[in-house]
């Protein structure tokens, strides 16, 4: 199945916000917590937190500075993320791609 690029970067930009979303949504990030639920009392936020962090350092690790500062631009938080998932998805796109056409030859 061929998926145009164009595509491919809405996708995973829809997607990665929405994971974030919903993990912050039912970890809920207390007192500023960059990860949140890693020290909750509660068993399954520990577990969850420990399962979906590998993912999350990926996606947001690299924008600690920004997600730190105590008063940014609103629009600028969502708009590093959103320049940084691109580049994660072109890369992840060509990556592909290169996988196709070996597996092809």
């Amino acid at each position: 199945m061929k998926i145009s690029l164009k595509k491919f970067v809405i996708i995973f930009l829809v997607s990665a916000f929405v994971f974030q979303g919903i993990t912050n949504l039912i970890l809920m990030p207390v007192n500023g917590d960059w990860f949140p639920g890693m020290d909750s009392p509660v068993a399954w936020k520990r577990t969850l937190a420990n399962i979906v962090y590998p993912v999350k350092i990926v996606l947001v690790g690299p924008l600690a500075p920004i997600f730190n500062d105590p008063d940014p631009a609103p629009p600028i938080r969502v708009l590093v993320c959103a320049a940084y998932w691109t580049v994660i998805a072109l890369v992840i796109y060509y990556l592909i791609r290169i996988i196709k056409v070996r597996k092809k030859t």
